[in-house]
C-alpha cells in the first residue's frame, strides 16, 4: 500500500512524502522550487530537484509525531498504532507548531 502527503511550508505547498514498500520518498514541488524565496523544510532536507530515499521515516518528520500523553490521545482517538508513523503523522500533523504542516494526497 502506497500512502503520499502534501507537505506544506507555511502553507505554501512545498513537496510530497511518499510510503511504500521500498520506504519513504519525499521530494519538492518543482513550482515550489523555483520561488526566489522558497525555503528548506529541514536543515536535513535541502532544496534540490532530487528525491531523498529512506528505509525510515526521516528524523524530521518523525519529530514532528507528539510523543507521551498526546500521543497516548491520539492512538486512543484515531484508534492507531502507535509503530504506524507515516499514519499517525497524517492523522496528527495537519497543524503542526512551526511551519511545515502536512496533509493527506487525496490521488
Amino acid at each position: 500500500m502506497t500512502r503520499k502527503a502534501n507537505v506544506f511550508y507555511s502553507d505554501i505547498l512545498a513537496g510530497y512524502l511518499v510510503e511504500d514498500s521500498e520506504g519513504y520518498k519525499f521530494f519538492y514541488d518543482k513550482k515550489y522550487i523555483s520561488e526566489i524565496d522558497a525555503k528548506a523544510v529541514s536543515l536535513t532536507l535541502p532544496i534540490s530537484e532530487g528525491i531523498y530515499n529512506s528505509k525510515t521515516l526521516f528524523p524530521f518528520f518523525d519529530g514532528l509525531i507528539p510523543e507521551g500523553w498526546l500521543l497516548e490521545i491520539s492512538v486512543d482517538l484515531w484508534k492507531l498504532d502507535p509503530r504506524d508513523r507515516m499514519g499517525l503523522l497524517l492523522a496528527c500533523c495537519k497543524d503542526c507548531i512551526g511551519a511545515v504542516s502536512l496533509e493527506a494526497a487525496n490521488e
